[in-house]
């Protein structure tokens, strides 16, 4: 058992809620950082009240072995200039005031491990991606690049940093995966656009992994695709996902038609082609519980 002291924010989100289950069975103390408005109560042990727009004092998050930082306005929704802003600054202002706090408390965490995309390539086609691979134009990839710039204080200070590129995330508790349910359980799912692009994918149980093998392993740092080795196109993943459920996948949607209902939101998620391994986790020897999408998904979906 490990009595280490671990800092978590976004917990209540759908990789914090898989994430702090496992953190507690490994012997790991957790405490969250949580917005002032979510605190259950002034004596809360468990909890420490911050506001990401605005600096944390050093000696609030002094002392812990590692800090997992998750939180961020969801980027789903029709990305008007206020929704932008919000999702930018909520990732580049929460996690820079975090890494500056982080760099300036007497006593450092070992690890800083920090949640990013990889929206970070933007839209390229065929080309295999690995976290070498240069960042991409488009707002998911403006967003990436600051987002994981925003944790150089706490690299400067000597904390070892890792951005985890998560991939799209296959939970039934939230996320992308969640929101494609109903429409597919109804037999109107098909594919987005030509159906060709790359989606690379992750179950929130190898995120969970994923997070685990970097707290764990020293060398493992800087950028980190968190996607399964095994991407597919939409067209493959909308066909598995209607199969898994018994349903028809019938129903293509246009690429006219994602622009028309999703906006830019569409273009850059929906429509973007991103296939991307997972080149440093699969050299650090981690072993991949779902590294195929219909096995995942019939996990996932209990089916």
């Amino acid at each position: 058992m490990n009595s280490s002291r671990i800092l978590v924010t976004g917990a209540s989100g759908p990789i914090g809620a898989a994430l702090l289950p496992s953190l507690n069975a490994r012997g790991y103390t957790v405490t969250r950082l949580v917005r002032s408005s979510a605190v259950r109560s002034v004596t809360a042990k468990d909890q420490i009240a911050w506001d990401p727009s605005r600096p944390l004092l050093p000696e609030s998050v002094s002392g812990f072995s590692a800090v997992i930082h998750l939180a961020g306005e969801s980027i789903v929704g029709r990305w008007t200039e206020a929704k932008k802003r919000r999702i930018l600054d909520s990732r580049t202002q929460g996690t820079g005031h975090l890494a500056e706090a982080l760099a300036k408390t007497p006593h450092r965490p070992g690890a800083l491990i920090s949640a990013s995309a990889i929206g970070y390539y933007g839209n390229r086609g065929d080309e295999i991606l690995g976290e070498d691979s240069p960042s991409g134009d488009g707002f998911a990839a403006l967003i990436c690049r600051q987002w994981e710039a925003a944790v150089q204080p706490a690299t400067q200070a000597g904390i070892r940093t890792a951005q985890m590129r998560l991939g799209v995330v296959m939970s039934a508790e939230g996320g992308a995966l969640q929101k494609m349910l109903l429409p597919f359980r109804l037999g109107l799912g098909g594919r987005l656009g030509n159906g060709r692009q790359w989606w690379s994918w992750v179950s929130v149980r190898d995120v969970v992994g994923a997070i685990h093998q970097v707290l764990n392993d020293d060398s493992l740092r800087g950028p980190i695709n968190t996607v399964t080795p095994n991407p597919v196109t939409n067209a493959e993943f909308t066909r598995t996902l209607a199969s898994v459920l018994n349903r028809p996948a019938i129903f293509p949607m246009p690429a006219f038609a994602v622009r028309l209902v999703f906006g830019q939101m569409g273009e850059e998620l929906f429509l973007a082609s991103q296939r991307v391994k997972p080149a440093k986790l699969t050299a650090s020897g981690y072993q991949f519980q779902h590294p195929g999408l219909k096995k995942a998904l019939e996990e996932i979906l209990e089916r």
